[in-house]
């Protein structure tokens, strides 16, 4: 006999693919939801077996019965009582354990219901959350904003008041700055006059004067005796002389040349060079004069 050809094996890691999306679906169902899906199970499961308690205890009461009826003996009537009564005890748990049946499927729902509330209400708190963080961001941008505005209109009125102040600053400097050349340029001229006027005094003799100055200014010596000075009247033109009295100098003229009469001692005639100026007085020995 030509012996089965075996199928070939499959690729791969399936099972634990499957594996994968059971975890990801159980992570999925909450864990109160899968406890009262877990003990529904296990209710109906027992229903189910006590189900096939009872419908074997009713065989066995229907088969005890037909015996009975064919031959009616005391123990034939005694095992269609005791088949009856097992019936009807497993009826009764049967019944029972329905009862705990239908109320895992109310806490199955209610589980369920549970958990909806509770994937709503974090959905909610998610929602509020997320929205706090965007009015966070939208915050932080705006006040981001407002404070770059704000720092470009303090800083325009800031520079307008920095710059009037170093203005009158700068006026109040440049006036402390003329007064002081003023005062500097005045120390100066009169510290400059004050050199050129007064020389420095030399003790001793004074100095004679130079030579050239008195060749310039001495008329040139001539031998013999010396011309005698003409009178001023004879350089001019002499009037002719008239014999007898000088005529008298009329009165209107004497009264417009004479200075008016002064009572007391008449006052000191100044001489020239005293009315012109003293020189300064010096020390020593007067100089020479010019020859």
């Amino acid at each position: 006999m030509a012996r089965p050809k075996k199928a070939p094996a499959k690729r791969g890691r399936k099972p634990a693919a499957a594996k994968a999306v059971a975890a990801k679906t159980a992570a999925a169902v909450p864990a109160v939801v899968a406890s009262a899906v877990k003990a529904s199970d296990k209710a109906h499961a027992a229903v189910a077996a006590q189900q096939a308690k009872v419908d074997a205890a009713a065989t066995k009461a229907t088969a005890a019965k037909e015996k009975a009826t064919a031959k009616p003996t005391p123990a034939a009537k005694r095992a269609v009582a005791a088949a009856n009564a097992k019936v009807k005890a497993e009826n009764t748990k049967l019944q029972a354990l329905k009862a705990e049946a239908r109320t895992a499927t109310v806490a199955v729902k209610a589980a369920q219901i549970e958990a909806k509330a509770e994937e709503v209400t974090a959905k909610a708190i998610a929602a509020v959350e997320s929205f706090e963080a965007s009015l966070v961001a939208k915050a932080e941008a705006d006040l981001a904003k407002a404070m770059a505005t704000f720092e470009a209109k303090w800083r325009q009125m800031r520079g307008k008041q920095d710059s009037a102040k170093v203005k009158a600053h700068a006026a109040k400097e440049h006036g402390k700055a003329s007064a002081a050349a003023k005062k500097l340029k005045a120390k100066a001229t009169a510290t400059a006059k004050a050199a050129t006027a007064a020389a420095p005094k030399k003790r001793g003799r004074p100095a004679k004067a130079s030579t050239a100055t008195a060749a310039a200014t001495a008329a040139p010596k001539r031998r013999g005796r010396p011309a005698k000075a003409k009178p001023a009247a004879a350089s001019a033109a002499a009037a002719p002389k008239k014999r007898g009295r000088p005529a008298k100098a009329s009165t209107a003229t004497a009264a417009a040349t004479a200075a008016p009469k002064r009572r007391g001692r008449p006052a000191k005639a100044k001489p020239a060079a005293a009315a012109a100026g003293t020189a300064p007085k010096r020390r020593g020995r007067p100089p020479k004069a010019a020859s």
